[in-house]
This record gives C-alpha cells, sequence and structure tokens, in this order.
C-alpha cells in the first residue's frame, strides 16, 4: 500500500509542477497584460483534485490519521484555481488580478501542503 501511496503522491507532485509550470511560463506575459492560462495548468489543477482525492481514500484505508481541516482548505483553494482556470481557459488575455490569484492560490496551496504539520 506504501508503494501506491507514494506513486499517487508522484503523479499529484507531477500535477502541481505542471499548474505552477503554466502560471510561471506566464508571468512575463502578465506583465504585459497577455497572460492566459495554458492547457498544461488545467491539465496540472485537474491532475491535483483526482490524485488528492485519492491519497485521502489511500490513506484512510491504511488508517491513517488526516487532518480534515487541512484537507478541507487544501480542496477549497484548488476549487477555487480549478473554476478561474477553467472558466478562463478560452480567453485570449486574462486580467491580472485574476491570473494573479491562480499563482498565489497554487503558492499557498504548496506551503500548507509542506510546512503544516
Amino acid at each position: 500500500m506504501d508503494v501506491l501511496i507514494h506513486a499517487v503522491i508522484a503523479v499529484h507532485i507531477i500535477g502541481i509542477a505542471s499548474l505552477l509550470g503554466g502560471f510561471l511560463t506566464q508571468i512575463k506575459a502578465m506583465g504585459k497584460g497577455e497572460a492566459r492560462m495554458v492547457p498544461a495548468m488545467l491539465h496540472g489543477a485537474l491532475t491535483m483534485l483526482v490524485t488528492g482525492v485519492a491519497l485521502v481514500g489511500l490513506n484512510q484505508a491504511q488508517g491513517d490519521t488526516l487532518n480534515n481541516f487541512k484537507i478541507g482548505l487544501k480542496l477549497a483553494l484548488l476549487v477555487v484555481i480549478l473554476g478561474l482556470v477553467y472558466v478562463k481557459r478560452d480567453d485570449e488575455k486574462v486580467e491580472a488580478a485574476a491570473f494573479g490569484t491562480v499563482g498565489a492560490l497554487t503558492t499557498a496551496n504548496i506551503f500548507i501542503a509542506l510546512l503544516w504539520v
């Protein structure tokens, strides 16, 4: 079971790398007002959602104690990220506030995962 959990964690990290990487590639364009939500951001957010739910299920099946508040907060942030990316995915230009919000919430999600024990 541990091998499966670690494999799902690896895919979860790939998802966050895709989301954050897509954001970082558009930073220069954001300064010019030409940023857009690239497909990698949507696919990364969806990957994070699916693997995050799988991780919760796998850890509960193993009998681990989970911090439900932390998981709920991370899920809420991801739903907002996913909503913004999904709604703005076809726009040629995304306003800097919406785009910056995706980056800030993604970064917050990473810090919550790593620093909240």
